[in-house]
């Protein structure tokens, strides 16, 4: 009997670098509503009192977007509301230090048939450990850290102040999750609350309703090892777009190109190809064609195909790898015109992805989510 241990990790929505992402999905979604055309590629930095809001957008002259507002009233949402949590919507100060997208970059995407934003290496991946079909320890770390977001917004652990993160390790005997191994929760408070009272409140209203069936009684559970964490947010640590990149896919299962998802429009592949990625993984799996498959794509700038897209299912498959490759070429297009196209991905949609992962959403109606080419895949395989 094999045994090994697998971790991933997640964060709340007032997780510093996480407050960046949802700052710069909210100036995407906010330029996109107005115009769906409109390329963005926007950055955040947030610490103590400031944020810093920076990149290029080109965008319709009608298009009107008041960042500073938006960022705070993103602040506000997220629950930064009190002056004494050190960081506050009404009294941060915004920077703002946004140009529109080089020409040089704008000729190479913008023409006949839409080119790739930039070259790229982006990688999907499912596999059947879930109803999902996401990995189990990236999924557990999602549900713990927002039962902490719910449990505070609800007044259920009145106590809780925005920041929070989770990290969940899994035993696995012969390649199959057994049960939580390890679980490490950390959760911003109050300075009054006391640790016994956080610790009790938070086993009872998160972790056990989050892990479930997977929770034994072996399974070590850490909540505020360090004790006292009153200190959070940006004035805690500072935090930047695209820091999160494995709590965004799958929690470091599979490969990762490096690209980060969010501020960026679906004309850069980093975004539209790591949904096309999952929507050819996913139907693989779906269709019972292998037990788990990662699907790489990699992309040149201003080309408008692909350069390579590879398939791996980690000898699960039920046919071999270049079938399933070929298969995939029929059913998909991967070139990032087609990918927009089919997955409509010029709308306002990408705010609530911020937190919580980009994949394996079951509150969020993603077409790349979708498993409706599982029969196309197989009758392009002629199999019943």
């Amino acid at each position: 009997m094999s045994r090994r241990l697998f971790t991933s990790e997640s964060a709340t929505e007032g997780h510093p670098d996480k407050v960046a992402d949802r700052i710069s999905d909210a100036v995407l979604d906010a330029f996109l509503a107005q115009d769906p055309f409109a390329r963005v590629a926007c950055e955040t930095f947030v610490t103590t009192g400031l944020v810093l809001v920076g990149g290029e957008i080109s965008a319709d002259p009608k298009a009107k977007v008041d960042i500073a507002s938006l960022a705070r009233e993103t602040i506000r949402e997220i629950g930064y509301d009190r002056p004494e949590y050190g960081f506050c919507y009404s009294d941060v100060a915004v920077l703002v230090a946004v140009h529109e997208q080089s020409p040089d970059i704008a000729q190479a995407v913008v023409k006949e048939e839409l080119g790739a934003g930039d070259s790229g290496i982006i990688y999907g991946y499912a596999c059947r450990e879930t109803p999902e079909l996401m990995p189990l320890p990236i999924m557990l770390a999602h549900r713990l850290t927002r039962g902490l977001a719910k449990a505070r917004k609800e007044g259920r652990l009145p106590f809780l102040r925005p920041d929070g993160k989770a990290q969940v390790t899994v035993e696995y005997e012969n390649g199959r999750p057994r049960r939580a191994h390890t679980v490490v929760l950390s959760a911003q408070h109050d300075p009054e609350v006391k640790l016994e009272e956080l610790r009790a409140g938070i086993l009872k209203e998160v972790v056990e309703p989050a892990l479930g069936e997977w929770l034994d009684q072996r399974t070590k559970v850490l909540i505020n090892p360090s004790g006292r964490f009153v200190i959070g947010g940006p004035p805690g640590d500072t935090g930047m777009t695209g820091r999160k990149i494995e709590v965004d896919t799958y929690g470091g299962y599979g490969s990762h190109g490096g690209g980060a998802l969010s501020g960026k429009d679906p004309t850069k592949v980093d975004r539209s190809g790591s949904c096309i990625a999952r929507y050819i993984a996913k139907n693989i799996v779906a269709a019972g064609l292998a037990e788990e498959c990662e699907v790489q794509i990699a992309y040149a700038i201003g080309e408008p195909r692909p350069v390579a897209l590879t398939i791996n299912t980690f000898g699960s498959g039920a046919v071999p790898d270049e079938r399933l490759e070929e298969a995939g070429a029929k059913v998909f297009d991967p070139c990032p015109g087609a990918i927009i196209a089919q997955l409509d991905l010029r709308r306002p949609i990408y705010k609530a992805l911020s937190a919580y992962g980009h994949f394996g959403r079951t509150d969020l109606d993603l077409p790349w989510e979708r498993t409706d080419k599982a029969e196309e895949l197989r009758a392009a395989l002629k199999l019943k």
